[in-house]
């Protein structure tokens, strides 16, 4: 009786799922564009928490899933790149018995969706999930996220980027000496180390909390003992914490692990409460306060209680909120992007050797010159020089963000798109439909980017002088940065939502790798009998067996061990 039950539901549910997509499919098919049949939706809850299991048995099998076996995994996107637009054309729909997703690789529509921002909205339900301290900026509608955003962008100004720069050098010597000091110069994770270089880096920069480094092959303590750990172990359990009821952690008949997680949880909740006390009890006594983010807060505190008639400034828990949010979204990018980076030097030395090419244009070629300590490395004469530092090149391949979904609001939206053919073409869209930016697409499309899976950073530098003379002292005045097509490269978004943190990633990464490869190369720890086309190999497998959970991230970075090795001479 009861299989009988189970077998009627699953029968039922089939049946549901079958009407739903084809009337979702006649609902689409006015537009005129190539579709796709998918009998799940992504977005469904429980297909989120099976998929991983389920593809994983599946995968044992030697069958052909077809466009199932593409589109209904997380991440599908980064595999895809740009396949599908080359087969379907700039635009074409996924449809599934929730919903139907509009994707788009016209650089000109998809400008156009980011600045409509009235009719293309921001889904802020499908972040939800991020409102783990309270309302934040991810979450906000189109309407008050301008309210956010003023509060957000006001301490990303060129005042604290030396601050950023700094603090980057320092953090990265630190790393340095660990490395170098350890067994053959290994660096014991390079995951895990530039995941703890960027979160002190942001903690410094961002809350004046300045923690010296600390590599993961030192002991750690289980327990959230500093605002660091705290967030530390906040942001590595972050998806868990943000789908569990915070009750749930401290029953007793769970494991201690999951204790400690809700522990790290509510003291990071603590920590950021007295941030806020003190920058209040510093404003209160009529001085500054200390210039970071959390000065911004207590400012925005201030307007929120004057009780204008419309909403400004920010409540206690919208602050929590986007603190939280800030650190999640800022760590996690930068890290994932320079662990990338530094893979693909050790798979490419040469990449290496043209890096340092820059870095004695600008210290100079003489030993004397080259060993100026890089405390007395200043921001605004030093950053603006260091073009060939610059992650362009791995954002442009492994961006931590693949798509910024939007919907059409309660009305039919036109978008005017060009065809292969070079043809314009109008299509509408119908109300409460998601369109889908195709950013990764569009980064890897041959008709914008040449040979564009390949990692190059020489492609981002406009080189006035012919190969030849590339080493002369005069490197610097011939060389320019280059300017992407227009909205052909999105690694922040674009648009007027775009993230106020990009400088402060650009800065920290220029300063991590002018001080990593000025006087040393990355190395990577070759296997037993591995040639290095072998071991690049390995390493571009490595970097490409990536999965989603909300960023971008390598599943295991650590298969690839890499050694900091000092230059001769």
């Amino acid at each position: 009786m009861i299989l009988e039950i189970a077998l009627g539901l699953v029968l039922a549910y089939t049946v549901w799922c079958v009407a739903a997509m084809e009337a979702n499919y006649h609902r689409a098919s006015s537009m005129g564009i190539p579709l796709v049949r998918l009998f799940v939706d992504p977005k469904n809850l429980s297909w989120l928490i099976i998929e991983p299991i389920f593809w994983k048995i599946l995968d044992c099998l030697p069958f052909d899933y077809g466009t199932f076996g593409r589109y209904s995994r997380r991440g599908w996107h980064f595999h895809d790149k740009a396949k599908s637009h080359l087969h379907y054309g700039p635009a074409w729909a996924l449809v599934t018995p929730g919903d139907v997703y509009v994707y788009v690789a016209d650089p000109d529509a998809i400008h156009e969706i980011f600045y409509r921002r009235g009719e293309f909205l921001r889904p802020s339900k499908m972040y939800k999930l991020l409102e783990v301290y309270g309302p934040c900026i991810s979450t906000a509608s189109w309407t008050d996220w301008p309210r956010h955003r003023k509060v957000l962008a006001a301490p990303f100004n060129e005042s604290i980027m030396k601050f950023v720069w700094d603090e980057s050098l320092n953090q990265t010597n630190d790393m340095l000496n660990s490395w170098t000091s350890g067994p053959e110069s290994r660096a014991p994770s390079v995951s895990k180390d530039t995941r703890t270089l960027s979160l002190n880096v942001l903690a410094a920069t961002g809350f004046r909390r300045a923690y010296k480094f600390r590599s993961s092959e030192q002991p750690k303590s289980d327990e959230a003992s500093t605002y660091r750990d705290a967030l530390q172990m906040v942001l590595d359990n972050a998806i868990l914490i943000m789908v569990m009821p915070r009750w749930l952690f401290s029953l007793p008949l769970l494991p201690k692990s999951l204790g400690r997680v809700g522990k790290a949880a509510n003291d990071f909740k603590v920590y950021m409460k007295n941030m806020l006390g003190e920058e209040t009890a510093l404003r209160d006594s009529g001085k500054e306060g200390t210039g970071s983010l959390m000065t911004s807060f207590v400012r925005a505190l201030d307007t929120h209680h004057k009780g204008d008639a419309s909403p400004k400034g920010l409540t206690v828990d919208e602050i929590f909120g986007n603190i939280f949010v800030i650190n999640f979204a800022g760590h996690d990018t930068t890290a994932n992007t320079l662990a990338f980076a530094a893979l693909l030097l050790a798979a490419y030395p040469d990449v290496q050797d043209w890096v340092a090419e820059e870095l004695q244009a600008v210290f100079g070629k003489e030993k004397e010159d080259r060993d100026n300590a890089s405390s007395k490395w200043d921001y605004n004469e030093i950053f603006p020089r260091l073009l060939r530092c610059r992650t362009l090149e791995t954002l442009r391949l492994y961006p931590p963000i693949l798509a910024l979904p939007k919907w059409t609001n309660e009305h039919p939206q036109e978008l005017t798109i060009t065809t292969m053919k070079e043809h314009r073409k109008s299509i509408t869209i119908p109300p409460n439909t998601g369109i889908m930016p195709s950013l990764l697409a569009v980064q890897t499309h041959p008709d914008f980017w040449p040979d564009p899976l390949s990692w190059k950073p020489s492609r981002w530098i406009i080189s006035a002088s012919s190969p030849s003379s590339s080493s002369s002292p005069d490197l610097e005045r011939e060389e320019t940065l280059l300017t992407p097509a227009p909205s052909t490269y999105f690694p922040w978004s674009d648009g007027p939502q775009n993230c106020p943190g990009a400088k402060f990633a650009q800065v920290e990464f220029v300063a991590v790798l002018a001080r990593l490869l000025q006087h040393h190369r990355l190395e990577v720890v070759k296997e037993p009998g591995e040639s290095m086309e072998m071991a690049r190999k390995r390493i571009l497998a490595t970097a490409e067996d990536c999965d989603l959970e909300l960023l971008l991230r390598m599943k295991d970075a650590d298969k690839v061990r890499i050694r900091c090795v000092p230059v001769k001479g």
